[in-house]
């Protein structure tokens, strides 16, 4: 399988143009539309293949499909200085590293359990305490 074969393709629906319209990632300025999703993917691909061998012959640099990028699973991120403390604090919180609760928020995913086990250190130096546990009433 070539690099041609491995770019990421995406279908949507175009309502301003009332058909289906076909994107690849790696060429942002390309679309191809057409009346169903299967002819819209079909005619990104061949655009995509015709437009990299016009670059190939022309000795343009060839963008690398996202699928064969290694990834580190690292990245870093500058924010304001009171959003880090924001979430250094809710970290904290919840007893979860700084780096954890980033991660399942970024991910979209429901905030991490309270735990409140014995007294650690999270991020940046943060010292958690336990807290005294809700009763429920019966």
């Amino acid at each position: 399988m070539s690099d041609d074969d491995k770019y990421t393709y995406r279908v949507t629906w175009s309502a301003e143009d009332n058909e289906h319209v076909g994107l690849c990632a790696e060429f942002p300025s390309l679309s191809w539309l057409a009346k169903t999703k299967e002819e819209a993917l079909r005619g990104i691909s061949a655009l995509v293949a015709e437009t990299v061998a016009d670059m190939r012959e022309r000795g343009e640099g060839v963008p690398e499909p996202i699928a064969t990028h290694g990834f580190s699973g690292m990245f870093k991120v500058r924010i304001p200085a009171a959003l880090h403390r924001r979430l250094v604090m809710e970290a904290a919180e919840y007893s979860v590293s700084l780096n954890r609760l980033v991660s399942m928020k970024l991910a979209n995913t429901e905030e991490p359990v309270r735990t409140f086990a014995a007294t650690s250190t999270t991020a940046k130096g943060v010292v958690t305490r336990p807290r005294p546990q809700k009763r429920r009433s019966a």
